[in-house]
């Protein structure tokens, strides 16, 4: 197992959800890596936790990393952050990313939590993708 491909892998999802025109449509360019300095956007997107897990029927250079986008988004409801995951699920699931280290074997939607959060205040969609790198 390699953990060598996470940041290559973090920047190409970080690209291809900047670079998305559908996603731009709804959250404009509030697609973050870390939150702002300052006052966070209403509705934005963040990338999340990560899980890197050792592929045992590999030869050691493959690795499964599990991978959480975030969607936050205002009180009046999940109509616009649901727009929005809709879009991030369209930029990532199946996508064929190229990354700056490794090689993306595959990059797929696993599931998505919807909630409100602080007492009602907002809401939150967590987005789990599997991504299966190899290192080179």
């Amino acid at each position: 197992m390699s953990y060598g491909v996470s940041k290559a892998l973090q920047g190409a999802v970080f690209a291809a959800l900047s670079g998305d025109a559908a996603l731009a449509a709804v959250v404009g360019t509030n697609v973050f890596d870390a939150p702002p300095a300052g006052a966070v956007p209403e509705l934005h997107v963040a990338l999340g936790a990560e899980d890197a897990f050792a592929r045992p029927d590999s030869s050691g250079s493959v690795t499964t990393h599990r991978l959480i986008v975030s969607v936050i988004g205002p009180a009046e409801g999940f109509a616009r952050a649901k727009e929005a995951a809709v879009a991030v699920s369209d930029a990532l699931d199946g996508a064929a990313l190229a990354l700056a280290r490794g090689r993306l074997l595959s990059l797929g939607f696993r599931r998505a939590r919807a909630r409100r959060t602080d007492g009602n205040s907002g809401r939150r969609i967590d987005l789990t993708f599997r991504a299966i790198v190899e290192d080179s």
